[in-house]
Formats: structure tokens, sequence, C-alpha cells
């Protein structure tokens, strides 16, 4: 089975270029529907900003619904210092140390962007004798804008107020050798991998056995992203990422099948056929445990949703940090979603 390699790669780029920390989604939401269109499939939005996409099967009676987030990690405007910059609340959960110096930008309420970097309360090494003792707590960090300001009023006047979302430059790149690095890969990869899937059966003129509704989520990282999905759906796999380090199998370069995450255990039956796919098609995978991770059949299960539970997703090494995954891991995930559907 081929992938179209460049139009997965397209997307993820842009998908990575448009700011999106969790309930920021208008932008990119907009984005998703525009290239949906394209493909001719049908989208839907909830009252909540979510996405349904919906693909129609050969067989009526039973719904498949494939999930993944776009929102990210990012922050907003807690609090504005009298030097001029800005205090930080997290969105999402990050250590402090994973954005030390990375450049941000601002985005007002009436629709203005502007660009700041993050730095502790004490960045320079020359000036604080302990600097390099200082405790990476978001307490401690604070946004310099690229303005001229020097006081609260100064920043005020500039349209900036509490409450303002702060997103991450994602610094994505992309190598010959497929190895993509970038911010929110987590779940951006994820995203890029459904539109591979869309964009081959429609390609192809396929049609899957069953309808498929395709959930875009933008309050993943919230916890609360899919807690109501279509009430057709009958099971669901999430594609997000898959975790590496410690005692985990999953590599950047391979399909992870979650067994049990912190929300427990994923429908048996639809991880064994997972398995069982990836065994005879030849798809690079491995099954891992994720203590410390939730997804959004997690948030569906949790809202009391009557589904069938699976998640998988392309290897992401240093998850909500730096990350970094592989293509072959995107193409794979891709491919997994078409045979399983098929």
């Amino acid at each position: 089975m081929m992938i179209n390699e460049s139009y997965v790669k397209e997307i993820l780029k842009n998908l990575l270029e448009i700011p999106s920390p969790s309930g920021f989604y208008h932008d990119i939401m907009a984005y998703i529907n525009s290239e949906v269109n394209k493909l001719g499939y049908t989208f839907e939005t909830t009252n909540k900003g979510c996405g349904v996409i919906t693909i129609p099967g050969q067989e009526e009676g039973y719904i498949v619904g494939l999930s993944a987030h776009v929102d990210t990690l990012g922050a907003m405007v807690r609090s504005i210092n009298g030097s001029g910059t800005l205090r930080l609340t997290s969105v999402g959960g990050y250590m402090g140390q994973t954005i030390e110096g990375e450049y941000c930008k601002v985005h007002t309420r009436d629709g203005k962007v502007y660009d700041g970097t993050i730095l502790t309360t004490q960045p320079s090494v020359h000036v604080y004798s302990d600097a390099r003792k200082q405790e990476r707590t978001l307490e401690n960090y604070e946004i310099r804008l690229d303005e001229d300001v020097d006081s609260d009023e100064s920043v005020r006047e500039l349209g900036i107020e509490v409450g303002d979302y702060v997103s991450f430059d994602p610094r994505a790149r992309f190598f010959d050798n497929g190895f993509i690095k970038s911010r929110h890969l987590d779940d951006k990869a994820g995203v890029a991998a459904l539109f591979g899937f869309m964009e081959h059966l429609n390609t192809n003129n396929l049609q899957p056995r069953h309808t498929v509704k395709i959930f875009i989520s933008v309050y993943e990282e919230m916890g609360h992203g899919s807690s109501f999905i279509p009430q057709d759906i009958d099971e669901l796999i999430a594609v997000d990422m898959g975790a590496m380090g410690d005692d985990l199998q999953c590599t950047e370069k391979q399909v992870s099948i979650c067994a049990k995450d912190s929300s427990g255990p994923y429908d048996y039956d639809i991880v064994n056929r997972l398995v069982a796919l990836s065994k005879e098609k030849e798809i690079n995978y491995v099954v891992d445990i994720y203590p410390f991770y939730g997804s959004d059949v997690s948030a569906a299960l949790r809202g009391g949703n009557d589904i069938k539970g699976g998640l998988i997703g392309p290897g992401v090494h240093a998850s909500h940090s730096m990350e970094r995954t592989h293509i072959n891991a995107i193409l794979d995930t891709t491919k997994l979603l078409v045979y399983y559907t098929a």
C-alpha cells in the first residue's frame, strides 16, 4: 500500500504552523474544514468546537470512530508586571524548563499578535549569582515582549490583557532521512495520519466497510476533548502519539498500540485485531502500556459513552517537550487505519 507521503508532510507542516493551544482552535479548524472539503467529505462542528468528518461506509448499522486532537500545549497571560513583562499560567501539562528560552506569540482578544521570549526572572548569569539554581517553576518565568514597553500601562496600550493566549514557536524541521522534530507533534502527527487516511480513500475511490466518523477534538490536553462524541459511534480509536522511554518498547519509527493507560485497559478485541492486522500486513508496531497517559477515548469513556475503545499512533520522543518522530511511523499508522476500516 502506498500512502501519499508528500501530502501527509504538507498537511503536517501546515498544521504545525497554525497556533492552537487548547481552546484556541478557530484558525486551525477553519484550515481543517477547508482541507476536508477538498477531499469531498462532510465536516460539521459540535457546540464545543470539535469537528466531525463523515466517510460513508458500504454497510449500515455500525459506525467506527477515529479521533485525534488538534489542540496543543500553550499558556495564557496570568498578569502584567510593572516592568512590562508578562507572567504565565500553563495550558496543558509540561515542565517549566521545556519552555525556557522559547520564542512565543501573544494573541490578544481583538486579533493582534505580538512576539516574545519566555525567560526566567533571573535570565543572566552575569547579573544573578544564583541564576543556575533558580527553581524552574512557572512562577519564575515571564515573557519579554519584542515591543517598546516598560510598564503595565504600556503593555495594555498594545491591547494585551490578562487571559490572552500564548502559543509556542513549534520550530518544525523535516529532514531528508525521515525524521521530523517539532513541538506539538502530539497530536498534529496523528491528525496528519488521519488526513493521509482520507486522501488515500479519496484518491483510490475506496469506501470503508462501515461508516467512519473522524472526531477532531480541541480540548484533549484539558482532559475533556471527546467527553461528548456523536452518539451513534460504536467504537472509537484514538490516533495519538506513542510515548518513548524507561521500559517502553516504542521507537520513533514504529506504530504504538496501547494496551492500557492511566484510564485502564483498552478494549481486548480491538487491541487483538490491531495486533493481528499489524502482523499480517507487516506494519512496524509494538504494544505498550502508558501509566501517565490519557487519550480522547479515555475522555469519551469517562463521559459515559457506551463504546469500545482503542489507541494507536506514531512513536514520539520527548513528549510535551521538544518532540521528534519519523515519517515512517506516521505512514504506518495511516496504513493500519486503512486496513482496520476496510
